[in-house]
C-alpha cells in the first residue's frame, strides 16, 4: 500500500456465496479512488484501499449491488454487536428452517407417502381427489415460499436482472421453475402437452428445508471458526473497581478514563492495560503468550487487560483503554489476518467469476437436451434435470474453502500466542527455507549482565565506571543497562552527562564533566582513532566464551575492556532443535564481535553466523540468505531489527520487543519462547494443507456432480439424480468444507512439516 493511500474495513451482509464476494469487489473496485478490495465470505468483511477514498461512497455502492455495508470497528463493543447480529441471522436461519419443515411435512407425507407406505395410495384416493391433493400441496408450498425462501428469489431474481447472477438466482430459477411448471399443472394442464401434466410441489418443498438447513449448520459452523475471538472479546470485564473521592466504587468499563486508579482483586480478571502501582501478585497471562507458568507482578511492572489476577490485590493506573489496549488491537489484528487473502485464493477468484453464468447456460443445455432427446415425459424429465443442475452447482464451498481455514488456523494462532498481522505470512512460512534469528533479546533474555571490566592502569573502577554509567544511563540498548546495573550495585553515584550520541551498531558518546566518554565495540574505536590492540588477547578469550567485548575511551584514550554476557534464554537450544528437524536452516545475524557470535552459534548449533554487521548490513544479511535459499524468516525484537523484518518473505517479531519491530513484522509472538517461531511454521503447513484439501474436495465435487445432476450417466446405466438429492448434496459440501476445516482447532505444536 502506497504512503499516501488509506484503508477502510466495512462489514458486508447479504453474501451467500464465492459469486457474491467476486460481485461486491467489482463494485468497489468501480468506486473512485479505490486501487484495491478484498473482500472474505467467512468473516464477511470488506479491506479496501485508495487515496480519498469515502465509506459512505462504499456503503452506497455496496447498498446498490444489492447487499448492505457498515464501517467497522475494532473496539470490544463494535465486535461483540457484531457477533450479536451473527447470532440474530443465525436465530432467523433456525425460525425459517422449523417453519418450513413443519409446512413441508404435510406436502412431502402426501405426494412421497404413498410410494413409501403400502396402501396409503389407495387411502389418499379415497380421501382426497387427485385437484384436492395438488390444491393442498400448492397452498402449503406457496406458504413455504412466502414466509421461509423470501431471501432466496427476492434476493436472487434481483440480482439475475442486474446481469449478475449468485447462488440466490440458481436457488431461485431452480425452485420457481419447479413451482410454476406445478402451478400450470394445477390450474392449467390444458396448455401442456397430453399426459405431462403432474406437480413437483415436493421437490419445491424439499430443496428449501435442506437449503435452510445446509445454511443453518453452516452458520453454525461459521461461528465455531470465530471461537478463538468470541473467547478473547469476553476475557475483558465489564466493570472495574476504581478509587474515586467517595473511595473504591464500581463502574462500567466504558466509563473508566486514563490514568484512573483500578483495584483487582485475587481472582479477578485485569479490566484494563496499566502499571502497577501497589501489590504484589501473580497474573495468569496465558490469554497472551500461551504460557500456562502465571508470572510475577511488583510495582512498575505492566499489567494488560483481561487477563487472570491469582492470589494478591493490585492497584494499578489505567494506561490503555478501548481500541489502545493490548487485548483490542489483539482482537483487531487476528480480525485483519481473517479477513485478509491468501495468493491460494486467486485461482478460486478467477473461476467463481465465470461459474454462476457457465452453470446456468449449463442447465439450459441439459432442458434442451432432455426435452428434445429425453424418454417421456421429455418435459418433466427436462425440468427435473435443469433443475438438478442449478441446485447442485452452489459455488458455496469454493467460497469458503479458503476463509474458513483462514480463520480457524489463524485463531488458534491467536490462543497459542502466535498472532499472523498479514493473513499473506500464513502461506510464506509454511515455504520457508530458512529462519534467521536476532541475538540479543531473541536468543538472549536482553538482559545483559557486566562480567568482566579490565582497566589499563591509569583508571580505578571506582573512578571509571561513574563515567560509563553516565553515559549510558541515556541508552536504551540492553547491554547500556548492563553498565548501569552494574553501578547500581555497587552504590556508586554519577554525575549528569551531556551532548549525548548514540550511533546505532557502533557506541555511544557524551560529555561528562570536562571529559569526552566514548563506548562501543571495536570498529567504533577505530573511527575514533583509538588502538584496542591491548587488550586484543583477553578480548579473543572473551569472545571465545560467548561475551560480548566492548571498549571505553577518556578524551581519546584507551581506558578500559568492558565484557558483557547476556544468558540464552532456556528455550533457545529446544526451539533451534525444532526448527532442524521441521527441516530448516538456522542462521543468526548479530551485530556482535565475530568470535562472541561464532561461540554462541557452536553452543546452539546454528548452520550460518552474520556478525558484526549494522543495520542496514542485516538487510544486506537477509538478501544475501533470500538467495542462497529461497523464502527467509527473520526473528527479532529490537528497533534496529525492523528493516530486516520489514525484507524477510516473513519478520516474526518477539511480543516483548519494541513497538516499531512489531509493526514492521508479519507475524508477533506474544510469548519469548522461541519455539513458538517452529509452532507457527508447522501451524501454517498445517493450514495450508487444509486450505488445499478444501479447494481440491470444492472443485472435484463440482466437477463430479454437476454432469450427474444434468443426466449424462443415464444413456449408460439409467443413473439420474433428484432435485432433492442436489439439495441435500449442495449443503453437504459446504458443511464438508466446514467441518474440515474446524479440524485445525484441534493443533498441536509439533516438530513436523508434514
Amino acid at each position: 500500500m502506497a504512503a499516501n493511500e488509506s484503508v477502510i474495513e466495512l462489514g458486508i451482509h447479504g453474501m451467500t456465496c464465492a459469486s457474491c464476494v467476486g460481485r461486491v469487489e467489482r463494485t468497489l473496485l468501480k468506486v473512485p479512488g479505490v486501487t484495491a478490495a478484498a473482500v472474505n465470505l467467512a468473516t464477511e468483511r470488506a479491506r479496501v484501499e485508495g487515496r480519498g477514498v469515502d465509506a459512505q461512497a462504499l456503503i452506497a455502492a455496496v447498498d446498490k449491488a444489492g447487499y448492505s455495508a457498515r464501517p467497522l470497528e475494532h473496539t470490544p463493543d463494535a465486535m461483540a454487536q457484531a457477533n450479536q447480529e451473527s447470532q440474530q441471522d443465525a436465530a432467523r436461519l433456525r425460525r425459517d428452517l422449523g417453519w418450513s419443515v413443519m409446512l413441508s411435512l404435510p406436502v412431502v407425507i402426501v405426494e412421497m407417502g404413498a410410494h413409501l407406505i403400502p396402501g396409503f395410495h389407495a387411502w389418499i384416493q379415497l380421501h382426497l381427489s387427485q385437484q384436492d391433493n395438488w390444491l393442498l400441496q400448492f397452498a402449503l408450498t406457496t406458504l413455504v415460499l412466502i414466509t421461509c425462501a423470501r431471501r432466496f428469489y427476492l434476493k436472487g431474481t434481483v440480482a439475475l436482472l442486474r446481469g449478475a447472477p449468485d447462488m440466490n438466482s440458481l436457488v431461485a430459477v431452480g425452485i420457481l421453475a419447479a413451482y410454476g411448471f406445478s402451478l400450470v399443472s394445477t390450474f392449467a394442464p390444458q396448455l401442456l402437452p397430453s399426459a405431462t401434466a403432474t406437480v413437483y410441489y415436493e421437490a419445491v418443498c424439499v430443496i428449501i428445508c435442506l437449503i435452510l438447513l445446509g445454511r443453518t449448520l453452516e452458520a453454525r459452523a461459521r461461528g465455531r471458526t470465530s471461537q478463538a475471538i468470541k473467547r478473547l472479546l469476553r476475557l475483558q470485564p465489564q466493570t472495574a473497581y476504581v478509587q474515586r473521592q467517595a473511595g473504591l466504587i464500581e463502574i462500567p468499563l466504558e466509563q473508566l478514563i486514563q490514568g484512573d486508579v483500578v483495584q483487582v482483586r485475587p481472582g479477578e480478571r485485569i479490566a484494563v492495560d496499566g502499571t502497577v502501582l501497589a501489590g504484589d501478585s501473580f497474573v495468569d497471562e496465558s490469554m497472551l503468550t500461551g504460557e500456562p507458568m502465571p508470572v510475577r507482578k511488583q510495582p512498575g511492572d505492566q499489567v494488560v487487560g483481561g487477563t487472570l489476577n491469582q492470589n494478591g490485590t493490585l492497584q494499578l493506573r489505567a494506561t490503555a483503554l478501548g481500541s489502545a489496549s493490548m487485548l483490542a488491537r489483539i482482537v483487531a489484528m487476528v480480525e485483519r489476518a481473517q479477513g485478509s487473502k491468501l495468493p491460494i485464493q486467486a485461482l478460486v477468484d478467477r473461476v467463481t467469476v465465470w461459474f454462476v453464468p457457465v452453470v446456468m447456460a449449463l442447465a439450459l443445455a441439459t432442458f434442451i437436451g432432455w426435452y428434445w432427446l429425453g424418454p417421456t415425459p421429455a418435459l418433466g424429465m427436462a425440468l427435473v434435470h435443469a433443475v438438478a443442475v442449478l441446485i447442485i452447482a452452489c459455488p458455496c464451498a469454493m467460497g469458503l474453502a479458503t476463509p474458513t481455514s483462514i480463520m480457524v488456523g489463524t485463531g488458534r494462532g491467536a490462543e497459542l500466542g502466535i498472532l499472523l498481522r498479514k493473513g499473506e505470512a500464513l502461506q510464506q512460512l509454511s515455504r520457508a527455507r530458512v529462519v534467521a534469528l536476532d541475538k540479543t533479546g531473541t536468543l538472549t533474555e536482553g538482559q545483559p549482565r557486566l562480567t568482566d571490566l579490565q582497566l589499563l592502569p591509569n583508571f580505578t573502577r571506582e573512578q571509571l565506571l561513574p563515567l560509563l554509567a553516565a553515559v549510558e544511563a541515556l541508552s536504551e540498548h540492553p547491554l547500556a543497562r548492563a553498565i548501569v546495573t552494574a553501578a547500581q550495585d555497587a552504590q556508586l553515584d554519577w554525575p549528569e552527562a551531556r551532548d549525548f550520541q548514540a550511533h546505532t551498531g557502533h557506541g555511544v558518546r557524551a560529555t561528562v564533566g570536562a571529559q569526552d566518554v566514548a563506548i562501543g565495540a571495536e570498529r567504533y574505536m577505530t573511527q575514533l582513532g583509538v588502538d584496542t590492540a591491548a587488550f586484543a588477547s583477553p578480548a579473543q578469550t572473551l569472545a571465545e566464551q560467548g561475551k560480548s567485548p566492548l571498549y571505553a575511551a577518556v578524551d581519546g584514550q584507551l581506558a578500559a575492556m568492558i565484557a558483557v554476557a547476556d544468558p540464552l534464554k532456556s528455550t533457545t537450544l529446544a526451539a533451534i532443535q525444532t526448527l532442524h528437524r521441521l527441516g530448516l536452516k538456522v542462521a543468526m545475524i548479530s551485530g556482535d564481535d565475530r568470535r562472541t557470535a561464532q561461540a554462541i552459534a557452536t553452543q546452539l548449533g546454528i548452520d550460518q553466523v552474520v556478525a558484526q554487521v549494522m543495520p542496514e548490513g542485516k538487510v544486506a544479511a537477509v538478501q544475501a540468505l533470500q538467495r542462497e535459499y529461497g523464502l527467509t524468516v527473520y526473528v527479532g525484537d529490537g528497533i534496529n531489527d525492523a528493516p530486516a523484518l520489514a525484507q524477510a518473505d516473513v519478520g516474526i517479531a518477539v511480543g516483548s520487543g519494541t513497538d516499531i519491530a512489531i509493526e514492521a513484522a508479519d507475524v508477533v509472538l506474544m510469548s519469548d519462547n522461541l519455539g513458538a517461531v517452529a509452532t507457527a511454521i508447522a501451524l501454517s503447513t498445517a493450514t495450508l494443507n487444509n486450505i488445499r484439501q478444501n479447494l481440491f474436495w470444492a472443485f472435484a465435487y463440482n466437477a463430479a456432480l454437476i454432469p450427474l445432476a444434468a443426466g449424462l450417466l443415464y444413456p449408460v446405466n439409467g443413473l439420474t439424480m433428484s432435485p432433492q438429492v442436489a439439495a441435500g448434496a449442495m449443503a453437504l459440501s459446504s458443511l464438508f468444507v466446514l467441518a474440515n476445516a474446524l479440524r485445525l482447532k484441534g493443533f498441536q505444536a509439533s516438530a513436523r512439516r508434514s
